[in-house]
């Protein structure tokens, strides 16, 4: 069992296959940090948690989660889902994020079918993919 020498209020702390109860938090590149702060914080109503340098902004997600935002000088070149967010109400969120200017991406993808919202089904679960304004792609998952 290996142990750090983290503070015993840690979240980050390591003891053997201790990863599995550990807390999980995201990062993201953007190339326009005050762009971004307005997206995530106003848009998508996360809560600013803390500023710990001025190219780093962290937010506040349910359960202990965090996202953290970081800016850089090139813009991201990722294809995939960066960061998903469960929801409870699913359509709610997306006429939410929709009535802020948000618009939802649709995917020729084999046996996905999307809805007028832009919300994908596939079998039991549903997704909507939207973009940041750095083009990093989110999703609301229920």
């Amino acid at each position: 069992m290996i142990k750090s020498n983290a503070r015993k209020d840690s979240l980050f702390t390591w003891e053997g296959d201790m990863l599995k109860e550990a807390l999980v938090f995201a990062s993201i590149p953007v190339v326009d940090l005050e762009e971004a702060k307005a997206f995530y914080g106003e848009t998508l109503g996360l809560t600013l948690a803390e500023t710990p340098h001025e190219t780093v902004a962290i937010y506040e997600g349910g359960k202990g989660t965090r996202l953290l935002v970081y800016s850089r000088p090139t813009p991201t070149k990722a294809d995939h889902t960066a960061v998903g967010f469960m929801v409870s109400d699913l359509e709610a969120a997306v006429d939410d994020l929709a009535a802020k200017g948000v618009e939802f991406e649709r995917y020729d993808l084999p046996g996905v079918t999307f809805d007028e919202r832009g919300i994908a089904s596939m079998g039991p679960n549903r997704t909507a993919w939207f973009k940041d304004p750095a083009g990093n792609t989110l999703s609301l998952n229920a």
